[in-house]
């Protein structure tokens, strides 16, 4: 049981951020650093110069965060059956292996032990690239970054029709400037596919000056091109920027919740409604707040002496009653 409870709390220290004591604040500090570490490290090796004068620090810092990381990951795919939906010991870790964040874990560390091994073989030397995927390690410790990545996740189906139009755009373009300039330049426009180049240089507003228009139409494609790039490039950025204003504001996605919903849908009354949806929503998140609070209270009671999920959840469920009987 002594073990049991043991495991439970490095859970919390490594996953639950939320409970867990100030060691699990300390190992999310102590990672970041690594992290960021890390990548400069590799970063700054790219340079002759650098790389021969602190050749050593930085293969000491590789090695050591590859270490530091393979025991992360080892601890993490020990532990997660500590989660509900990882509870089975097989299937349930077979689960967490493929989640996104285990899988960023797996492929930003061990191919470092395949050039460790195959050192000749020149091939896996462009698996180094994967270590630049620890970058997204960052986003389990950053708050703000997993923000951003539920608002892309909640917003796909805007992004893909907003990026849909861009790349019909981009076709439709491209194909009108290859019959509009192929004869003046048959080199520069030889086909749609590298007309597309042109397009898609335009459509940023980059103009790399590289290939550009020289006929009249051509030039009149290519201007009406530039500001419709400018309008439609401002419409991904636009649907994210409101997302994240959502999530920051309400901190839940507000299609999924009933009273964000409701306040949508009904548009009469608007004020009255927004005041009243703000006291129900501070309420219903008090209230998980305190469950939340009781459910870890009753694990740490029932640490040494109870491990079905029922009971420490029925045990929780009554100790929020008391308290709600209490207030």
């Amino acid at each position: 049981m002594k073990r049991r409870a043991f495991q439970r709390k490095l859970y919390h220290v490594l996953e639950d951020t939320r409970y867990s004591s100030w060691l699990g604040k300390l190992d999310q500090i102590l990672l970041f650093i690594l992290i960021v570490l890390d990548i400069s490290s590799f970063i700054l090796e790219t340079s002759f110069q650098l790389n021969q004068q602190y050749y050593w620090f930085f293969k000491t810092v590789a090695i050591f965060s590859t270490i530091i990381f393979s025991l992360e990951y080892g601890l993490r795919l020990w532990l997660c059956t500590f989660e509900r939906r990882f509870r089975h010991p097989f299937w349930g870790r077979l689960h967490y292996a493929v989640t996104p964040m285990a899988i960023i874990d797996f492929i930003s560390t061990f191919p470092f032990y395949l050039i460790l091994v195959f050192h000749n073989l020149a091939f896996l030397k462009t698996l180094r690239l994967l270590r630049l995927a620890r970058i997204l390690k960052i986003g389990r410790h950053s708050k703000a970054l997993r923000s951003l990545a539920q608002v892309v996740i909640r917003k796909q189906e805007e992004l893909l029709i907003t990026f849909s139009t861009i790349f019909f755009l981009l076709i439709i373009a491209s194909s009108l400037m290859f019959f509009a300039e192929h004869d003046a330049q048959p080199e520069a426009f030889s086909s749609i596919p590298a007309a597309m180049w042109w397009g898609a240089v335009t459509l940023t507003t980059v103009g790399y000056g590289d290939i550009y228009p020289v006929t009249v139409i051509g030039k009149l494609l290519g201007a009406s091109l530039a500001f419709f790039g400018i309008g439609v490039f401002v419409l991904p950025a636009g649907i994210v920027a409101s997302g994240f204003a959502e999530e920051v504001k309400y901190g839940i996605n507000p299609e999924e919740d009933p009273i964000i919903e409701t306040m949508e849908t009904k548009h009469s009354h608007l004020s009255l409604k927004k005041l009243e949806i703000t006291k129900q929503y501070q309420q219903v998140q008090a209230d998980a707040k305190l469950l939340r609070y009781c459910l870890e209270i009753a694990r740490q009671e029932l640490a040494d002496t109870e491990t079905n999920p029922e009971a420490i959840d029925s045990w929780a469920m009554f100790l929020y009653i008391r308290a709600k009987q209490d207030r």
